[in-house]
């Protein structure tokens, strides 16, 4: 495994320069082995971590607990890429217990994601059901706090 990639899970910086220094290893081999990783997909991209709280973008987003009729060839992994290819999904994941699939999905308004749960998430064929649970406020995200102890700030938004 790469020397860059707990580096980079804890700083998120693809600096080249930046890494290259905290690693002791030349810029050019940084950077060379930056596109390695990209070019072996081992890195998809780049995303920052926001305090919804604190930007003026305006977001619902849901957590649906969907369970599937697992097809005869492709199991649960035809039906997971279906419903993982709709812009509205940001992730979706193969769960054990109670359902089969979880899927985050996030849209401009609370009708809007209603809307895409109930016309075309739990319309598609092989969809047995849909427990859907909208998103309060966030207090952690990717091992950062958002809320500190005492910033109470009222009733929380139903978008996040």
């Amino acid at each position: 495994m790469s020397s860059l990639i707990p580096l980079l899970l804890e700083t998120a910086d693809p600096c080249p320069e930046r890494l290259a220094k905290i690693l002791g290893k030349d810029k050019e081999e940084v950077e060379r082995e930056l596109e390695e990783l990209r070019r072996d997909k081992t890195i998809l991209g780049w995303m920052p971590i926001l305090n919804p709280e604190k930007t003026d973008e305006e977001k619902v987003r849901a957590v649906i607990e969907v369970k599937i009729s697992p097809e005869r060839e492709g199991g649960f992994d035809r039906m997971a890429l279906r419903i993982s290819k709709f812009e509205e999904v940001e992730s979706c994941y193969l769960m054990s217990g109670g359902y089969d699939l979880l899927v985050f999905v996030s849209g401009k308004t609370l009708n809007s994601v209603a809307l895409f749960i109930s016309e075309r998430l739990a319309t598609i064929e092989g969809v047995l059901s849909t427990a859907t649970h909208f998103l309060l406020r966030p207090y952690k995200e990717q091992s950062h706090l958002l809320v500190q102890e005492g910033s109470s700030e009222g009733k929380p938004p139903v978008s996040a």
